[in-house]
């Protein structure tokens, strides 16, 4: 045991995180505010990264902590295994009414990752329920990032968060990411280069068999690996695929949910149709932890069969639906409506693209990627030290003011969607200014 102290900075191991490096030097946030965060200094510091990837509608936002604080002082906590509470059911349908078609069912979860899981083990109990137990195979693609439980760390393909734990998952396969620097270099949102891409889940269907396969998982917008727009046609087709030897299609919307792109899913964006949804982060805004797996109609009638008092699906988690969250999301929707997020970020878009690549041309940018309110820079390797060269432009944009997030050789940069022409000038000359700091 040992004495705990208000700045003892020990006991938390922190997630993805260099440990001992941060703890030398720690950066604590104390409060937010709309675009920005203080410091525990008091030094105001612009958000360009909104959290991680998830407060969309700015930190803090009054409409969402008043319904939290409420809804804490009524009902702090109600399970969901043959109980409920009536802002869960609220918090679902109003979901529901405003996904794309026919995704109509909203299972809860507590995150992304849990929502990937979710997703997973829904799409073995159709196909087992459907009479094709056979379909047990996932096929991921390169680059994805989708969550860190077993499942989502098994379809996902960044190789550092896949190789410290063992074989993960049996019958995973991947298709290989869309990005070729050659083809696609500084291409503004999505390049033209690529559909055919699409075109290996049938090599693995030749591989494999059809009949073997349950669901094809994809992020329509890769984003931990470095902001990887689709290349035009490559979602349809891949679609079209799916269809063809009845294979689900799932998408991983943590990130491109909630306005991102400038549509409020980017099932609509690029007019594609998933059979399941995940999302999360944005979903309340990041305030309250929460996931979800949105299915189409005709999957969640599959399972309504049989015994009306038998247990459907034998899955959950003790926080599905935790009233705090929900009540986080049905005021997130309401911002989300009132404020018109998605079509501000639609109408900023240009702005922030224009402004990011006129980066273009500075110490050792290799590339820059944007779509709706997403962006990356891809800097040149240091060749002794991969990844040190963005860290060094992270601290940097952070000592000046402005925190972006560090990835491998990508700078990321994905505001709020309130943020206005002003503040998308002050992250782009600090990231200029810090590029030309660094060597």
């Amino acid at each position: 045991m040992h004495t705990t102290a208000v700045n003892d900075l020990s006991s938390y191991w922190m997630p993805f995180t260099a440990n001992r490096q941060f703890k030398a030097a720690p950066r604590l946030v104390a409060s937010g505010k709309g675009m920005y965060v203080t410091d525990v200094n008091g030094r105001q510091i612009l958000d360009a990264v909104a959290g991680l990837w998830c407060i969309n509608a700015g930190h803090c936002h009054p409409r969402i902590v008043e319904a939290i604080q409420k809804q804490a002082g009524e009902l702090d906590f109600a399970s969901s295994f043959q109980m409920g509470h009536p802002k869960a059911f609220e918090h679902a349908s109003r979901l529901a009414s405003v996904m794309p078609g026919d995704l109509n069912h909203v299972f809860f979860a507590c995150s992304g990752s849990e929502a990937v899981d979710s997703a997973m083990k829904i799409a073995l109990a159709y196909h087992r329920i459907s009479g094709q137990a056979a379909r047990t195979r996932f096929i991921g693609r390169e680059r994805a990032y989708h969550g860190v439980n077993f499942g989502g760390t098994s379809v996902g393909g960044m190789v550092n968060n896949r190789k410290s734990f063992g074989p993960l998952l049996p019958g995973v396969d991947h298709l290989p990411h869309t990005y070729n620097a050659e083809q696609q270099a500084f291409s503004r949102g999505e390049p033209e280069w690529g559909a055919h891409l699409a075109d290996s889940l049938e090599q693995l269907v030749a591989l494999h068999g059809a009949d073997t396969i349950s669901a094809v998982i994809v992020e329509p917008v890769a984003g931990a690996t470095g902001v990887l727009p689709p290349p035009k046609g490559y979602l349809k087709r891949l679609r079209n695929i799916c269809d063809t030897h009845g294979i689900l299609l799932i998408f991983d919307e943590v990130i491109t949910g909630f306005g991102r792109l400038g549509a409020r899913f980017a099932a609509e964006y690029f007019d594609v149709q998933p059979d399941i949804m995940v999302i999360a982060k944005a979903m309340t805004n990041a305030a309250v932890p929460m996931g979800a797996a949105i299915v189409r109609k005709g999957i969640y009638d599959a399972f309504m069969q049989g015994p009306e008092a038998g247990i459907e699906l034998a899955h959950g988690y003790t926080y599905s639906g935790h009233p705090l969250a929900c009540a986080a999301g049905l005021a997130t929707l309401d911002v989300h409506q009132e404020e018109e997020l998605a079509k501000r970020c639609a109408a900023t878009a240009p702005i922030w693209e224009k402004a990011l690549h006129s980066l273009k041309g500075l110490p050792y940018i290799a590339d820059i990627r944007n779509i709706g309110l997403l962006g990356a820079i891809q800097l040149e390797q240091r060749p002794s030290a991969p990844g040190t060269r963005t860290y060094d432009v992270f601290l940097k944009c952070f000592e000046d003011g402005v925190l972006t997030r560090a990835a491998g050789e990508n700078l990321i940069l994905s505001p709020s969607l309130i943020i206005n022409e002003e503040q998308i000038d002050r992250i782009v000359s600090t990231v200029g200014k810090a590029l030309k700091a660094v060597s």
